[in-house]
Protein backbone atom coordinates (compact mmCIF):
# COMPACT_ATOMS: atom_id res chain seq x y z
CA UNK A 1 0.00 0.00 0.00
CA UNK A 2 1.19 3.73 -0.84
CA UNK A 3 1.87 6.15 2.06
CA UNK A 4 -0.98 8.09 0.00
CA UNK A 5 -3.54 5.52 0.29
CA UNK A 6 -2.66 5.15 3.73
CA UNK A 7 -3.12 8.55 4.74
CA UNK A 8 -6.17 8.36 2.98
CA UNK A 9 -7.22 5.57 5.46
CA UNK A 10 -6.01 7.53 8.33
CA UNK A 11 -6.37 11.34 7.97
CA UNK A 12 -4.85 13.41 10.56
CA UNK A 13 -6.75 15.25 12.97
CA UNK A 14 -8.13 18.66 12.06
CA UNK A 15 -7.50 21.63 14.24
CA UNK A 16 -10.92 22.85 15.92
CA UNK A 17 -12.40 25.38 13.43
CA UNK A 18 -13.01 29.00 13.49
CA UNK A 19 -15.12 31.64 12.56
CA UNK A 20 -17.58 31.03 9.48
CA UNK A 21 -15.28 32.09 6.70
CA UNK A 22 -17.58 31.25 3.44
CA UNK A 23 -21.54 30.41 3.44
CA UNK A 24 -22.57 28.87 -0.18
CA UNK A 25 -26.35 28.25 0.22
CA UNK A 26 -28.86 26.72 -2.77
CA UNK A 27 -26.00 28.19 -5.01
CA UNK A 28 -26.99 27.81 -9.03
CA UNK A 29 -25.00 28.56 -11.78
CA UNK A 30 -25.93 28.49 -15.06
CA UNK A 31 -23.82 29.12 -18.33
CA UNK A 32 -25.06 29.43 -22.03
CA UNK A 33 -23.24 28.10 -25.02
CA UNK A 34 -25.55 28.63 -28.11
CA UNK A 35 -28.45 27.45 -27.68
CA UNK A 36 -27.90 25.04 -24.57
CA UNK A 37 -27.63 25.96 -21.03
CA UNK A 38 -25.15 24.38 -18.38
CA UNK A 39 -26.09 23.57 -15.53
CA UNK A 40 -22.43 23.61 -13.96
CA UNK A 41 -23.73 23.68 -9.99
CA UNK A 42 -27.32 22.42 -9.08
CA UNK A 43 -28.00 23.98 -5.41
CA UNK A 44 -24.86 23.32 -3.87
CA UNK A 45 -24.71 24.62 -0.47
CA UNK A 46 -21.26 24.28 2.22
CA UNK A 47 -20.08 26.30 4.86
CA UNK A 48 -16.38 26.55 5.56
CA UNK A 49 -14.78 27.88 8.44
CA UNK A 50 -11.23 29.27 9.59
CA UNK A 51 -8.79 26.75 10.15
CA UNK A 52 -10.02 23.92 7.90
CA UNK A 53 -8.09 22.05 5.63
CA UNK A 54 -10.42 21.04 2.51
CA UNK A 55 -10.30 19.35 -0.36
CA UNK A 56 -12.70 19.73 -3.15
CA UNK A 57 -12.83 16.66 -5.67
CA UNK A 58 -14.60 15.58 -8.58
CA UNK A 59 -14.67 14.12 -12.68
CA UNK A 60 -14.65 16.62 -15.48
CA UNK A 61 -17.35 18.39 -15.99
CA UNK A 62 -18.89 17.76 -11.84
CA UNK A 63 -18.76 21.46 -11.62
CA UNK A 64 -15.34 21.62 -9.62
CA UNK A 65 -13.85 24.27 -11.93
CA UNK A 66 -16.85 26.30 -11.39
CA UNK A 67 -16.77 25.97 -7.54
CA UNK A 68 -13.41 27.14 -7.40
CA UNK A 69 -14.12 30.48 -9.12
CA UNK A 70 -17.10 30.69 -6.87
CA UNK A 71 -15.09 30.32 -3.71
CA UNK A 72 -12.45 32.27 -5.52
CA UNK A 73 -15.02 35.54 -6.21
CA UNK A 74 -13.66 35.46 -9.75
CA UNK A 75 -17.78 34.10 -10.57
CA UNK A 76 -20.76 34.74 -9.08
CA UNK A 77 -24.06 32.64 -8.32
CA UNK A 78 -27.11 32.66 -11.11
CA UNK A 79 -28.79 31.83 -8.18
CA UNK A 80 -28.70 31.31 -4.19
CA UNK A 81 -26.40 33.15 -1.92
CA UNK A 82 -22.56 33.47 -1.13
CA UNK A 83 -21.38 35.18 1.63
CA UNK A 84 -17.68 35.99 2.28
CA UNK A 85 -17.03 36.82 6.07
CA UNK A 86 -20.45 37.81 6.29
CA UNK A 87 -20.69 39.71 2.95
CA UNK A 88 -22.84 39.06 0.08
CA UNK A 89 -20.71 38.31 -2.74
CA UNK A 90 -23.78 38.95 -5.33
CA UNK A 91 -23.96 42.35 -4.19
CA UNK A 92 -20.86 43.19 -4.76
CA UNK A 93 -19.22 45.30 -7.60
CA UNK A 94 -16.75 44.57 -9.76
CA UNK A 95 -14.03 46.64 -7.67
CA UNK A 96 -15.19 45.39 -4.11
CA UNK A 97 -14.87 41.49 -6.09
CA UNK A 98 -11.25 42.45 -6.97
CA UNK A 99 -10.48 43.89 -3.25
CA UNK A 100 -11.56 40.70 -2.29
CA UNK A 101 -9.53 38.11 -3.99
CA UNK A 102 -6.61 40.61 -3.50
CA UNK A 103 -6.54 40.89 0.28
CA UNK A 104 -8.64 37.72 1.36
CA UNK A 105 -7.86 34.90 -1.33
CA UNK A 106 -4.55 33.80 -1.95
CA UNK A 107 -4.06 31.98 -5.24
CA UNK A 108 -2.24 29.48 -6.00
CA UNK A 109 -2.24 27.78 -9.17
CA UNK A 110 -1.37 24.53 -11.53
CA UNK A 111 0.94 26.87 -13.86
CA UNK A 112 2.25 29.14 -11.04
CA UNK A 113 1.41 32.23 -12.58
CA UNK A 114 4.58 34.01 -12.68
CA UNK A 115 6.06 36.68 -13.84
CA UNK A 116 9.23 35.75 -16.04
CA UNK A 117 11.26 38.86 -16.25
CA UNK A 118 10.71 39.34 -12.49
CA UNK A 119 12.21 37.73 -9.97
CA UNK A 120 10.79 35.90 -6.42
CA UNK A 121 10.58 39.10 -4.62
CA UNK A 122 8.80 40.99 -7.53
CA UNK A 123 6.53 38.32 -8.18
CA UNK A 124 5.34 37.99 -4.81
CA UNK A 125 4.97 41.84 -3.73
CA UNK A 126 2.53 42.30 -6.72
CA UNK A 127 -0.52 41.68 -4.23
CA UNK A 128 0.96 44.21 -2.30
CA UNK A 129 1.96 46.73 -4.76
CA UNK A 130 -2.16 46.41 -6.39
CA UNK A 131 -3.21 46.97 -2.43
CA UNK A 132 -1.05 50.35 -2.36
CA UNK A 133 1.30 49.22 0.31
CA UNK A 134 4.28 51.20 0.58
CA UNK A 135 7.82 49.89 -1.30
CA UNK A 136 9.70 49.25 1.77
CA UNK A 137 7.21 47.51 3.90
CA UNK A 138 6.25 45.66 0.79
CA UNK A 139 9.66 44.44 -0.04
CA UNK A 140 10.08 43.31 3.73
CA UNK A 141 6.78 41.26 3.74
CA UNK A 142 7.74 39.67 0.15
CA UNK A 143 11.41 38.73 1.63
CA UNK A 144 9.50 37.35 5.04
CA UNK A 145 7.20 35.40 2.95
CA UNK A 146 10.09 33.71 0.39
CA UNK A 147 11.96 32.83 3.76
CA UNK A 148 8.30 31.45 5.54
CA UNK A 149 8.75 28.66 2.37
CA UNK A 150 12.30 28.26 2.91
CA UNK A 151 13.80 30.36 -0.30
CA UNK A 152 14.84 32.65 1.53
CA UNK A 153 18.28 32.56 -0.74
CA UNK A 154 16.48 33.19 -3.64
CA UNK A 155 14.58 35.78 -3.15
CA UNK A 156 16.79 37.42 -6.84
CA UNK A 157 16.02 34.69 -9.15
CA UNK A 158 13.69 34.47 -11.77
CA UNK A 159 11.43 31.80 -12.42
CA UNK A 160 13.77 30.19 -15.05
CA UNK A 161 16.37 30.23 -12.61
CA UNK A 162 13.93 27.99 -10.34
CA UNK A 163 12.64 24.60 -10.10
CA UNK A 164 9.20 23.90 -10.41
CA UNK A 165 8.71 23.19 -7.19
CA UNK A 166 10.60 26.42 -6.02
CA UNK A 167 8.18 28.26 -8.62
CA UNK A 168 5.48 27.03 -6.80
CA UNK A 169 6.75 28.03 -3.13
CA UNK A 170 7.53 31.68 -4.72
CA UNK A 171 3.60 31.09 -5.72
CA UNK A 172 2.53 30.11 -2.49
CA UNK A 173 5.09 32.85 -0.74
CA UNK A 174 2.57 35.47 -3.21
CA UNK A 175 -0.32 33.80 -1.85
CA UNK A 176 0.39 34.11 2.03
CA UNK A 177 1.88 37.78 1.77
CA UNK A 178 -1.59 39.35 2.27
CA UNK A 179 -2.35 37.01 5.38
CA UNK A 180 -5.43 35.98 3.38
CA UNK A 181 -8.53 34.74 5.17
CA UNK A 182 -8.14 31.31 2.67
CA UNK A 183 -5.52 30.08 0.75
CA UNK A 184 -7.28 28.64 -2.51
CA UNK A 185 -5.33 26.09 -4.23
CA UNK A 186 -5.99 24.97 -7.69
CA UNK A 187 -4.31 21.26 -8.57
CA UNK A 188 -0.91 23.05 -7.17
CA UNK A 189 0.89 20.05 -7.62
CA UNK A 190 -0.51 19.09 -11.43
CA UNK A 191 3.20 20.08 -13.13
CA UNK A 192 5.19 18.73 -10.62
CA UNK A 193 6.98 15.17 -10.10
CA UNK A 194 5.58 13.24 -7.26
CA UNK A 195 8.48 13.95 -4.75
CA UNK A 196 8.53 17.63 -5.41
CA UNK A 197 4.21 17.18 -5.03
CA UNK A 198 4.70 15.82 -1.95
CA UNK A 199 7.24 18.15 -0.66
CA UNK A 200 4.56 21.25 -1.79
CA UNK A 201 1.91 18.98 0.21
CA UNK A 202 4.03 18.78 2.94
CA UNK A 203 4.68 22.80 3.06
CA UNK A 204 0.61 22.89 3.02
CA UNK A 205 0.36 20.87 6.06
CA UNK A 206 3.01 23.14 7.77
CA UNK A 207 1.02 26.05 6.95
CA UNK A 208 -2.17 24.48 8.35
CA UNK A 209 -0.39 23.77 11.45
CA UNK A 210 0.15 27.62 11.50
CA UNK A 211 -3.34 28.53 11.28
CA UNK A 212 -3.85 28.77 7.73
CA UNK A 213 -7.08 27.98 6.25
CA UNK A 214 -6.42 25.91 2.61
CA UNK A 215 -8.79 24.98 0.14
CA UNK A 216 -7.26 22.73 -2.67
CA UNK A 217 -9.01 21.64 -5.74
CA UNK A 218 -7.46 18.52 -7.05
CA UNK A 219 -8.90 15.33 -9.06
CA UNK A 220 -6.13 13.08 -7.45
CA UNK A 221 -6.63 11.14 -4.06
CA UNK A 222 -3.41 11.18 -2.71
CA UNK A 223 -3.40 15.12 -2.41
CA UNK A 224 -6.74 15.02 -1.13
CA UNK A 225 -5.55 12.59 1.33
CA UNK A 226 -3.81 15.58 3.21
CA UNK A 227 -6.96 17.40 3.59
CA UNK A 228 -8.86 17.21 6.59
CA UNK A 229 -12.10 17.15 5.04
CA UNK A 230 -12.82 15.91 1.70
CA UNK A 231 -15.73 17.65 -0.53
CA UNK A 232 -17.01 15.28 -3.64
CA UNK A 233 -18.81 17.29 -6.48
CA UNK A 234 -20.68 15.26 -9.11
CA UNK A 235 -23.01 16.88 -11.93
CA UNK A 236 -23.27 20.23 -10.06
CA UNK A 237 -24.31 18.50 -6.97
CA UNK A 238 -22.43 17.68 -3.38
CA UNK A 239 -21.76 13.59 -3.24
CA UNK A 240 -20.01 13.84 -0.69
CA UNK A 241 -18.74 15.78 2.57
CA UNK A 242 -16.74 14.52 5.11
Amino acid sequence: MSSAHATAQVRLPARPPGALVIEIEDVTKLYQMGEETIHALRGVSIRIHRNEYLAIMGPSGSGKSTMMNMLGCLDTPTAGRYEFNRKNVATMTDDELAAIRNREIGFVFQTFNLLPRADALRNVELPLIYAGIPAHERRERARQALEHVGLGDRVHHRPNELSGGQRQRVAIARALVNSPSIILADEPTGNLDSRTGEEIMALFETLYEQGNTIIVVTHEEDIAAHARRVVRLRDGLIESDK
